[in-house]
Parts: C-alpha cells; sequence; structure tokens
C-alpha cells in the first residue's frame, strides 16, 4: 500500500508541474505578484515527459488496485483506510486529468475586458505590434492580455504564444507605446516592439 501511495504521489506532482507553468500566472495574480508570472516558464520544455510520467504512474496505480490477489486469511471486518480505496485513488487521478488539462481552461480565471470604446477615428486609432519572450500557453496570452486592458484606452489586443506576439490596437490620445510595453513588462516576460509595427 505504501508503494500505492508513493505512486500517487507522483502522479500528482507530475501532472502539476507539467503545467506550473500556466497555473504560476493565476497564483501570481492571486498573491498580488504579476511579475513572478513567467518564472516557471522553463518547465515548457519538459511538459511532454512530465504528462507521460503522470500517466504512467497513475495508470500503474489503478493497475495494482485491479491485480488479482491470492487468497488469504484476511480480516475482511477491518475498515480499509480511505487514502487506500480505489474511491481516493479516483479522486486523485481526476486532480491529475484537471492539472494536465489546465491550459486549455487557464483563460477562464481572467476577468474579460471590462471597457469597451467606440472606434476611435482614423487619426487616433494605433496599431503597434510587440514581440513577447516567455510565453508558453494560452494562459500567458490571457495574463498579458489582462495587464494591458487594465490601461485607458485600450481597443483590442491580440496575443499569442505560438507567435511569441501581442497585437495592440489603442487611442494614441489616451494611452501610448511606453504605457503598454510596461503594461507587457509587469507580468515577467520580455517585450519589445516589433521593428514591423506601424502607427497610423
Amino acid at each position: 500500500m505504501k508503494t500505492n501511495k508513493k505512486l500517487m504521489g507522483i502522479g500528482v506532482l507530475t501532472a502539476v508541474g507539467a503545467s506550473l507553468c500556466c497555473i504560476a500566472p493565476i497564483l501570481a495574480i492571486v498573491a498580488g505578484t504579476s511579475s513572478m508570472a513567467s518564472s516557471f516558464s522553463w518547465i515548457e520544455p519538459f511538459r511532454p515527459y512530465l504528462i507521460a510520467i503522470s500517466i504512467v504512474v497513475l495508470a500503474f496505480a489503478w493497475f495494482q488496485k485491479f491485480k488479482h490477489k491470492p487468497d488469504c486469511d484476511c480480516d475482511e471486518s477491518v475498515k480499509t483506510p480511505f487514502i487506500q480505496t480505489k474511491l481516493f485513488l479516483l479522486f486523485v487521478t481526476l486532480f491529475a486529468a484537471a492539472a494536465l488539462a489546465f491550459p486549455y481552461y487557464t483563460a477562464s480565471f481572467y476577468p474579460e475586458k471590462a471597457q469597451q470604446l467606440p472606434l476611435p477615428t482614423t487619426t487616433t486609432l494605433t496599431e503597434i505590434e510587440f514581440n513577447v519572450e516567455g510565453m508558453t500557453c494560452a494562459g500567458c496570452e490571457s495574463h498579458v492580455n489582462s495587464e494591458v486592458n487594465k490601461l485607458a484606452g485600450i481597443f483590442s489586443i491580440s496575443t499569442s504564444y505560438e507567435k511569441g506576439t501581442s497585437l495592440v490596437k489603442f487611442d494614441n490620445n489616451i494611452t501610448n507605446e511606453k504605457e503598454i510595453l510596461a503594461a507587457i513588462k509587469s507580468t515577467g516576460y520580455k517585450a519589445n516592439k516589433k521593428e514591423s509595427s506601424h502607427e497610423n
């Protein structure tokens, strides 16, 4: 039974570790330390291996639970501790699955943009694309978008962790490139204006 407990522990730890780069931004916001959001982005390259370990370990734990046991003169009146039951293993498995899937629903933890601006005139509408280094999942995109949207004058923002970019449309009478860049950098990611960006 001790082996099974260790397997469950390893399964949960590797599942959480696999998604830590996406869990960290949420925890950083809750803790009020937004700049710490990118601290665990170095884990991303190891995610496939951590996922594989988690699946294999939990699968083996289930195998251990269901494998045939030889007949014995065990006292069946002794109640099995909850931590050693299949129900507990099911809870552990579901928690691990939720942790592994975290990057796919992390955006729901970020508030939608509260302000809805009317389309500014052509003379005040500015569009700038920024390079953003360190993003690893959709959660990173949402974190950057959330911080930039806190600024007044933002019309729209589209961030892509795959491209490593963030395209921002804003009213240059209300905010500016410097403030937007500062907002992106406040998340802990490195950022700079993309050379091909243009202003209307």
